[in-house]
């Protein structure tokens, strides 16, 4: 049987160079269990199981719940989506409202500063405190919780994928994730709110999912209902579209956004669940503002809660023509262009990184206060390039002490009384409001083409090298800022020969840039919308989405497969490939097959746990208890363990009367436990007349599994394996002649380095998308010279 994420020969991973293996560790001394990069350190991992477990212990209890039971099982799904909208609305306010005042804060301490004339004073204040911020949330996230680290997106996905990982949804790592993420971004890092957001709001959602807590007597009868991975999956799919909508003010983006680019199994009653939820959120969030609204809430204000609107000032300018679309359709090349380079210097880094944070947790803070120290003497240094420019005569005029009033938060830096500096009003302000700036229309003449020139450089590196950071840091906004830069300079580089604002072609470049780097279409463009409460942009940004992923797909995936990849998280893509429909099940099933019998010997079960760590063995009636052998289902290890420890175990090999087994067993007793958390054999200590006793598997033993035949295509195996959601996949034979069962598939047996690995002939028939390879390049390139030469 090929056992769950079994090892495959790792002797041709050892002798690549170190930069260019996966960041994948294997456990040595259980060959069923990988371990992957998650967060900041490796963790062990687990598949889950979606599949509904059929039993004459669960059908019992199923016919035992009455109908009120039913309706409490649905009304607590409702309130549970009330709940976790209401506690995410909370904590997206209480993010922002924290990096609001705290960069507020430093910000204007650092204006005053150099106001008076203290430069180096006002640098040291900067630097200084933007180095204490970032190490606190690089200290809390590596020693307190490593699986806060980083923007959680990836970790999510695999999970709604069927990969867990201890911790990743943990009470901690949520606490660790709200905090670090406040100092991080208050910090000058060039990071965001939204990943983390989201990451945040499926650890709220997963703590309800957990059922109450046993230990410390947190649960009761009702809550046990959820004790299973199927409806701890619905609650973090709907946790983390909430925490998209707690990010952006996006309600709907943010039902889109677990759709399109999280889930891999969805239903209509999920959406109208999700869609509850983030309109709870939206609620929460617009009844935090009005009571900011009043002044009460520190330097909060309109750039704490994203919203850029744009459709209520300068409506003449946001339209556009058919001479256009050129400018557009140049906008959505560049963005692919940028987006793939983008993708491709980040795993270069991360690479890097993860060499540096394997020396230990001086490394990672030393990586730290790197990166802390070379942002803050860029944001700092390269405002003084840039030329003071008299402030903009439209809106209100400059305040007593020169500082510019108007559509944008002006920042005079250096520059004299009724003079800004453009480059310092992006760089000295949070990412939210620097966006603000880029968005705002009618102010074509505001920025220098050379500020933008600098900051869309410094902003795209920075970018690049303060992710990989050990701290709490999202992607999202980043690149929102860096494609609305690039955007602009577009604009201006273009001059009269495009009519289109600049504020407007400031929001396709960062619709471009998003679909260049995330590959994502559909929820970008509902994001975007939603952002700016302008629907006249709808065509623009799905023309220019369209062109941006459809380019970038030529180069690389996306920037979260491209994370999974890296950090070694086996997520099934949704696509088949060619050469899986070349080989059959039989062709990639492996063995020893290891089975029980329905009344099978404890020390046998106990033996058979202790030295495989398979999660599922098929169960196979023998001669007496059928004429011939025969397939009776397939019993999971936890529930192995669960009848060790209760040692109802019977003197003879015989069948258990029903009545016993109603009288013994409860259906609670073998309810999953929560995420990371799990019994082993180890626990179970039985003396030797005990292990010579037997039990009945029959009544815990999974009568309806999903099988195939061993003649199946791997790809349509793969198809249903997906699709359901399972963790074993029983093949059986197609004579009648043989064993009832061939092996067990698994999500290891559909990886391609196994499958590659098992037929390394198909290696050259791999499917591949047509992309732009550095070999590939240089092939076409000299052909063209050649061809060139010959010509001459």
């Amino acid at each position: 049987m090929a056992s769950p994420l079994e090892d495959p020969p790792m002797e041709e991973e050892e002798q690549r160079p170190q930069l260019t293996r996966a960041l994948l560790h294997r456990s040595a001394t259980n060959n069923t269990s990988q371990v992957a990069m998650v967060g900041s350190n490796p963790c062990p991992i687990e598949s889950l199981d979606y599949e509904m477990i059929e039993n004459d212990l669960f059908d019992q209890n199923w016919r035992m719940r009455s109908k009120a039971d039913q309706v409490r099982y649905v009304v607590l799904k409702w309130t549970f989506c009330l709940v976790i909208g209401i506690l995410i609305g909370i904590v997206g306010f209480v993010i922002n409202l924290a990096v609001e005042n705290v960069a507020g804060l430093k910000h204007d301490a650092v204006s005053a500063l150099m106001e008076s004339s203290s430069y180096w004073t006002a640098f040291w204040v900067f630097a200084g405190s933007n180095l204490v911020l970032l190490l606190f949330a690089s200290s809390i996230t590596a020693f307190v919780s490593p699986a806060a680290g980083g923007s959680g997106i990836p970790e999510v996905k695999a999970y709604l994928n069927g990969v867990d990982a201890p911790s990743i949804f943990s009470l901690r790592t949520l606490g660790v994730k709200i905090v670090g993420n406040i100092a991080a971004v208050s910090s000058s890092l060039h990071v965001g709110k939204a990943g983390p957001m989201v990451h945040t709001g499926a650890c709220i959602a997963a703590i309800f999912g957990q059922g109450g807590s046993r230990k410390y007597g947190l649960t009761c009868r009702w809550l046990r209902y959820f004790k299973n991975d199927r409806d701890r999956r619905d609650l973090v799919t709907i946790g983390a579209g909430a925490g998209v909508a707690a990010a952006f003010r996006a309600p709907v983006g943010g039902v889109v956004f677990a759709l399109e680019s999280l889930s891999s199994w969805w239903r209509s009653a999920l959406i109208w669940r999700s869609f509850f939820t983030t309109a709870v959120v939206a609620v929460v969030l617009r009844l935090f503002i009005e009571l900011c609204g009043t002044g009460r809430c520190g330097m909060f204000g309109q750039g704490g809660l994203i919203m850029y609107d744009v459709s209520t000032m300068f409506d003449d300018l946001m339209t556009y023509h058919l001479k256009d679309i050129p400018t557009v359709i140049l906008i959505g090349v560049i963005g692919a262009l940028l987006g793939g380079l983008y993708n491709f210097l980040m795993m270069k880094v991360l690479r890097v990184y993860n060499m540096i944070n394997e020396g230990g947790g001086a490394h990672k803070l030393l990586l730290a206060a790197t990166v802390s120290i070379l942002t803050s003497c860029c944001v700092f240094g390269l405002p003084w390039l840039a030329p003071c420019r008299p402030c903009p005569t439209t809106g209100s005029p400059s305040s007593p002490d020169g500082t510019c009033h108007a559509l944008n938060r002006f920042r005079r830096f250096h520059c004299p009384p009724g003079h800004y500096n453009d480059l310092a009003s992006l760089f000295l302000n949070i990412n939210d409001d620097a966006i603000r700036n880029l968005y705002s229309t009618g102010t074509n003449d505001v920025y220098h083409p050379g500020s933008m020139i600098i900051f869309f450089v410094a902003s795209y590196a920075l970018g690049v090298l303060s992710y990989g950071v050990v701290a709490p840091s999202g992607l999202f906004v980043p690149i929102i800022l860096t494609g609305a830069t690039y955007g602009r300079l577009v604009a201006m580089l273009l001059g009269g020969h495009s009519g289109l604002d600049h504020g407007l072609v400031a929001i396709l470049g960062s619709a471009s840039f998003l679909g260049g780097t995330l590959r994502m279409t559909v929820s970008v463009c509902v994001i975007i919308l939603e952002l700016t409460n302008n629907l006249l942009l709808l065509p623009l940004v799905m023309l220019v989405l369209l062109i941006s992923k459809t380019v970038a797909d030529s180069f690389n995936s996306s920037i979260y497969d491209l994370i999974l990849q890296l950090k070694g998280l086996p997520h099934l893509d949704g696509h088949a490939e060619p050469y899986m429909r070349q080989l059959t099940v039989g062709d990639v099933v492996a063995g020893p097959l290891r089975s029980f019998n329905g009344l099978e010997k404890v020390g046998n079960i106990v033996h058979i746990l202790r030295t495989t760590g398979h999660n599922a063995f098929p169960v196979v009636d023998e001669p007496p208890l059928s004429p011939a052998p025969v397939l009776y289902g397939l019993v999971l290890r936890a529930h192995l363990l669960v009848l060790l420890k209760k040692r109802e175990f019977l003197a003879a090999p015989e069948r258990y009367p029903k009545e016993y087994v109603a009288g013994r067993f409860q259906a609670e007793d073998f309810d999953k436990r929560g995420s990371g958390k799990q019994d082993t054999i180890g626990d179970v200590q039985l003396s030797w007349e005990e292990m010579e006793m037997y039990v009945d598997l029959h009544p815990f033993t999974n009568t309806s599994p999903y099988t195939v035949v061993e003649t199946m295509s791997l790809a349509k195996a793969l198809v249903l394996f997906r699709e359901v959601g399972l963790r074993h996949l029983l093949v059986v034979p197609k004579a009648c002649d043989r064993s009832p069962v061939v092996g067990i598939l698994t999500r290891h047996d559909f990886m391609p380095e196994h499958i590659l690995g098992l037929h390394p002939v198909l290696l050259g028939s791999r499917w591949k998308r047509l992309r732009w390879q550095k070999g590939a390049v240089a092939k076409y390139f000299r052909s063209l010279l050649v061809w060139i030469a010959n010509s001459g």
